[in-house]
């Protein structure tokens, strides 16, 4: 199972998901100022660490209807993973539901989900052929973890389908959706979040090269890392994240409440 049980005690338990809270009520804010999300869609998901083995799996997102600018700590919602609001005000919207739970389920190293729909990644998406190209330094690390789905001709309102985008993923960490967007996973908030952000950051690269109309050029193969194990043990995600708090601290410290 995707939740992580650990021995806790209550007010334990309560202050790790305060933290978490607030590692995803940044990444939201990170990401309404980046422009990945589309107006009030878009969702991210956190699995929360179980006390003991028995405990219902459960895990936050954000309720349907607000702009990720608006999430708050305290406003994202717990729910389990057969799609009921457990804590929290607001709904679980249905394609949400479809694409969050049954990843977590399916994929039990998928802690944390990001689904957006960033600029660049989403243009690469809309290709006949989507792809990154080996071109940039990032090209080496990222590639190999990159899983492209061709088959997802609707937004997922299905049990099935999210299985089957389950399945696409593989052990892959980055699902290029053609024709729709992104989804990032990640064992923490940090490591699911950084890697978006680097993929998009390269995926901007490409698409901008691209543009000119002249051949991208080609690094040798021999360079990829051919890592797929969690992103933070080769980049400074933790560090990265934290940076980004440091600055919602001074400018959006509503945000952690």
């Amino acid at each position: 199972m995707a939740a992580i049980v650990q021995s806790l005690s209550s007010t334990d338990a309560e202050e790790q998901e305060w933290r978490l809270r607030c590692d995803m009520a940044a990444v939201f804010r990170v990401g309404a100022r980046l422009g990945w999300n589309e107006q009030i869609g878009n969702h991210n998901s956190l699995m929360l660490p179980r006390r003991t083995p028995d405990e219902t799996p459960t895990f936050l997102i954000n309720p349907r209807g607000y702009l990720f600018q608006e999430l708050t700590a305290s406003s994202l919602i717990v729910c389990d993973l057969d799609g009921r609001v457990l804590r929290g005000q607001g709904e679980l919207r249905k394609v949400a539901f479809h694409i969050h739970c049954r990843i977590h389920l399916r994929k039990p190293a998928a802690t944390c989900i990001i689904h957006v729909h960033p600029r660049y990644l989403t243009a690469l998406s809309l290709l006949a052929e989507p792809e990154l190209a080996l071109s940039h330094h990032n090209n080496l690390l990222l590639n190999d973890r990159l899983a492209v789905d061709q088959h997802g001709d609707a937004p997922a309102d299905s049990h099935q389908e999210g299985d089957r985008l389950a399945a696409a993923l593989g052990d892959r960490s980055i699902l290029l959706m053609g024709g729709h967007g992104v989804t990032v996973v990640g064992p923490t908030v940090h490591d699911a979040f950084d890697e978006c952000f680097i993929a998009e950051r390269t995926a901007m690269y490409q698409v901008t090269a691209m543009s000119t109309g002249r051949p991208l050029r080609s690094l040798p193969e021999a360079g990829r890392r051919h890592w797929t194990g969690p992103w933070g043990e080769k980049i400074d995600a933790r560090l990265h994240l934290d940076a980004w708090r440091r600055v919602l601290d001074r400018e959006e410290p509503e945000y952690a409440r």
